[in-house]
């Protein structure tokens, strides 16, 4: 075979070229860091490192979701604790309202400091979340979801709770219907109260507690009538059961002794007079935290009632404060476990996304003395092609006839 001299001349810088472009790939690597950068350079490896990349992306988008509830979790449990210690200042009112001593100017008074404790309430319950809703508007609203009017306040939002709408579905907002408007009434079981007086329509002279419950396995969800006849100290009661119209139970009247039948006890106190009533009813989850404060207000605000009446008014208002305050505190409750839901949400994306990461780089990253050595060894081969270059380009005959 004959080799003329062109031909080791093409060979040559052949050679020299493909050792530049081999050393210049390796510097490349060496100073990005990254063992592939095009797909061509390992097309497995860059695959993988698509796929870590697709889930790293999806991790952050989820870690912003997140956040996005966790501040609205923040604000409104918050906002919960702040309407929890109103509650607890209008309660310390009516315990003071309670006071027989009070003039109707006193208690005008008080009333007044619980209408200006309720329209704190009310601003509570329509606070912003700093992103142009509002904390309590449900499945939203661009006005503030609850409304004052003359008929009292209403919710105006649409019930439920805004989500993010990814794979966790983290709630941005909280049920404010749920939250203002459907605490349990009464002691959570039943709810007593007083009736007008059957034979001479006025109010009551006794009065009578909030009960309790005594076997919860006797609770019939019925409702009931408790009747007084006769005037002490030959007063009888009666008690029926307004649902079916049976007779329940029946005794002598003693002020203050608890009257017990089917599961639930309950006590009448005062000088009760003949005709005097009183209702139990089933509990339900409709109790108004502003419709409570609005009639504790008219209420105090009444001028000439007896004592009786405010003692059972103060008695049954204290009862809803009560539920109100135990229905804020169940939803405040709920937030709380969202929030911690969210923590154990992020610990979890925080190592999913780290494993993604090392994913990631065990498919595309250089290793770097790797790198190092490759680069140096493409070096010496690039300076060996030099002076291979160099060696043949003196090798023709002119030079090798030049004296």
């Amino acid at each position: 075979m004959r080799l003329s001299t062109a031909n080791m001349f093409d060979a040559s810088i052949a050679n020299l070229q493909q050792r530049q472009e081999l050393m210049q790939n390796a510097q490349q690597r060496l100073t990005s860091g990254k063992r592939v950068q095009t797909a061509s350079d390992d097309p497995t490896g860059a695959a993988r490192a698509e796929r870590a990349g697709t889930a790293i992306g999806r991790v952050e988008a989820n870690q912003r979701a997140l956040d996005a509830s966790r501040n609205g979790m923040t604000l409104s449990e918050g906002a919960l604790g702040d309407a929890n210690e109103i509650l607890q200042q209008v309660r310390e009112t009516m315990v003071s309202a309670g006071n027989s001593s009070y003039s109707d100017s006193e208690r005008r008074g008080l009333a007044s400091k619980i209408a200006e404790l309720r329209n704190q309430l009310l601003s509570i319950a329509n606070r912003p979340d700093g992103a142009g809703g509002y904390l309590f508007s449900g499945q939203g609203s661009s006005s503030p979801p609850f409304l004052d009017s003359a008929a009292g306040v209403r919710f105006n939002g649409v019930p439920g709770a805004i989500q993010t709408g990814n794979v966790d579905n983290f709630p941005l907002t909280v049920d404010g219907r749920q939250a203002w408007e459907q605490a349990r009434t009464g002691n959570g079981s039943f709810v007593t109260g007083p009736l007008p007086n059957s034979i001479t329509g006025a109010s009551n002279k006794a009065w009578i507690d909030i009960g309790q419950v005594t076997d919860p396995s006797l609770l019939t969800g019925n409702a009931y009538k408790i009747d007084i006849s006769g005037t002490a100290p030959a007063a009888t009661y009666n008690v029926t059961n307004t649902t079916t119209g049976a007779p329940v139970a029946s005794g002598p009247y003693l002020s203050g002794q608890a009257i017990q039948f089917d599961g639930i006890s309950m006590a009448i106190s005062g000088p009760a007079a003949d005709g005097d009533a009183f209702d139990v009813q089933p509990s339900t989850s409709d109790l108004k935290i502003f419709d409570v404060l609005d009639k504790a207000v008219a209420d105090l605000r009444t001028p000439n009632r007896s004592r009786n009446d405010i003692t059972q008014s103060n008695a049954l208002t204290l009862r809803d404060i009560d539920s109100a305050m135990n229905g804020l505190q169940n939803v405040r409750s709920q937030v709380g476990e969202r929030l911690n839901n969210l923590d154990g949400t992020e610990s979890r994306m925080a190592s999913l996304k780290q494993y993604n990461q090392a994913e990631k780089s065990a498919a595309e990253d250089l290793d770097m003395t790797q790198g190092i050595s490759d680069f140096q060894n493409q070096q010496t081969g690039y300076d060996a092609a030099l002076k291979t270059y160099s060696m043949v380009q003196r090798m023709n005959l002119f030079q090798y006839l030049n004296p």
